[in-house]
Order: structure tokens, then sequence, then C-alpha cells
């Protein structure tokens, strides 16, 4: 596994087509797109890393997959009143389909469904409180407490992020928003600056591997969930150009990172800056895509009779 890794970075390195990273978000501009890492939590307790893998990056969508935990703890089935549970077939910040299905987001990863889910989990809680709670969820999933958020993304996504209001505005218009927008959107900034490393992202997901050993945050029926929502909407309208090539559910973020988890394996995480046309890691699906088609990990099953690695 350490040498495949270790050639997947190799490749990763040498590949002049990086991707444009998110410019849109001024503290996500200026990250260097020559940077890649990769990290993988098995379900026996080893972690193998390659490349840039504990150098820290904004999580940002990657977060959705947490906070989408803490709302169905919080509310249970009732969420699925607000989202849905659909693929969108569009950008992650289109406001087509919530006009056309009247403030009710198709999915809660993409930023529609990801404002209802945060208002979910911040019901009756302050901002403070609500995060705090989001924290300690990722720090105990992960078990390091160093994990924090970069209150300069934060505020770097507050103060651009229109497109958001506009969402934000257009569910309370439908009275599909209980907190005030400013108090979710605040929320939800500072949700998407977390920061973590390959190596702490890949920790954290394990409580979505549903093996033995495995951190039992959730309940194996929402694990379940979550991993099928993944894999169908985990990387926006390019989910199903991902699940054909990678065949595991995965979550991806604009800044770069995407968590992937292989049911009953592992938990992995890749990370470089450089985004496709879709808003995904350019390098992290392609490694991604190498990684699947020689560890045989597919939820479809191995490509090749015998093809797939010892680890």
């Amino acid at each position: 596994m350490q040498d495949l890794l270790s050639e997947i970075a190799e490749a990763a390195s040498a590949n002049p087509d990086k991707g444009k990273v998110a410019s849109y978000i001024p503290e996500l501009a200026g990250i260097d797109p020559d940077q890649f890492g990769i990290a993988i939590a098995m379900a026996d307790g080893r972690v193998f890393s390659a490349g840039d893998a504990d150098v820290p990056f904004s999580i940002q969508s990657v977060s959705k997959v947490f906070a989408l935990a803490l709302a169905l703890g919080r509310v249970g089935d009732e969420i699925w009143q607000r989202v849905g549970r659909e693929p969108s077939g569009l950008s992650f910040d289109s406001i087509l389909l919530l006009e056309r299905e009247n403030g009710i987001p198709r999915n809660p990863f993409i930023n529609a469904g990801a404002l209802v889910t945060t208002d979910t989990y911040l019901s009756g809680s302050s901002p403070r409180e609500a995060l705090g709670e989001l924290l300690r969820f990722v720090r105990a999933a992960a078990d390091d407490d160093s994990i924090h958020m970069n209150e300069k993304v934060a505020k770097s996504e507050i103060a651009t992020g229109h497109r958001n209001f506009s969402l934000a505005h257009y569910l309370a218009s439908h009275g599909n928003m209980r907190a005030s927008v400013d108090k979710v959107l605040g929320t939800y900034c500072h949700q998407c600056a977390v920061e973590m490393t390959c190596r702490q992202l890949a920790l954290a997901g394990r409580f979505l591997v549903d093996a033995p050993a495995m951190p039992g945050l959730v309940s194996i029926e929402r694990r379940r969930r979550i991993n099928a929502l993944m894999m169908t909407c985990g990387h926006y309208d390019g989910s199903g150009d991902f699940a054909f090539r990678v065949g595991m559910p995965g979550k991806s973020g604009v800044g770069g990172g995407i968590l992937v988890i292989s049911p009953g394996r592992a938990a992995i995480a890749v990370w470089s800056p450089g985004l496709n046309r879709y808003g995904n890691s350019k390098l992290g699906t392609e490694a991604m895509e190498l990684f699947a088609h020689r560890t045989g990990w597919s939820v479809f099953g191995v490509p090749h009779p015998g093809r797939g690695i010892d680890v």
C-alpha cells in the first residue's frame, strides 16, 4: 500500500495539468497548485500516506458530510422533509432547481441543501455552540483535538459568498430556513473553513467505514445512507463521472480535498488544490481512479480477474 501511494503521489507531481484553484474565494486563490497529498486509514488501524499528506488545507464542502451526520443526529429522518436525496445535475451553487422545486434542495451536498443541514444542527443553539459541537464531532472522529477552523478563510467566504446568501434568502422565502440568514451563513462559512491534513481527514472519515473497531459515532443505518448520498451526490454534477471512474463513495470540496470511503476497508483522503470543470480536485480525482484500478476496491467489483493488491 505504501508503495502504491508513493507511486500515485509521484505521478501526480509529474502531471503538468493540475487544474485551477478556487479563485472566487480570496483566501484560496493564492494556494500553491503544485501540492498533492494522499492518506489512507485502514480498518485495522494502520495509516499510510504520501506527498503533502501533513499539510493543512480548508476542507470546504467535505465538511457537509460531518454536518449531515450532526443534523441526522438532531432530527433523524425529519430532515428529508426539508431536503431531497437526488443528484442535482447542476453546479453546486445553482438556484435553478431550488426555484423549480419550491425551495426544497435536491440533496444535502449542494450548497442550498447544505444550508438547510447547517440550519438543522444550528437549531436552538448559538453559532458558537453549534460550531463547537461540529468541531467536537470531527475531533472525536479523527481522535485529534488539534483540528480547528481557519478564521481568515471563514471571513473571506462571508465577504464574497453572495450566491450563498441569495440561496439562503430564497430558502427563507419558502419557509425552509428556521434561523436568520446571517446566522446560518456565518455558521456555514466557518464550517467550511475547518482545516485538516490528509492524514487527519482520512482518520476522521473512519466513522463511515462500517467495520469493527471503527468509531461508532453514528448508527450503521445512517453510515450506509450517508455513503449512498456520497456516491450519488458527493461530486455535484460530476458525481456520475466520479462513480464511473472510481466506484467508491466520495465527497469533494473546492479547497481541493476529497474524502473517499471503501466500505469495510478504509477511509481515504486526497488533496490537490487545482480543480476540474466540476469544481472537484483534478489530480485528486485522477489519483483515486488509479487507486481504485490498482486495488480493485470499487464497490462494483474488481475491474479485472485477479487484479488488486495485498494490503
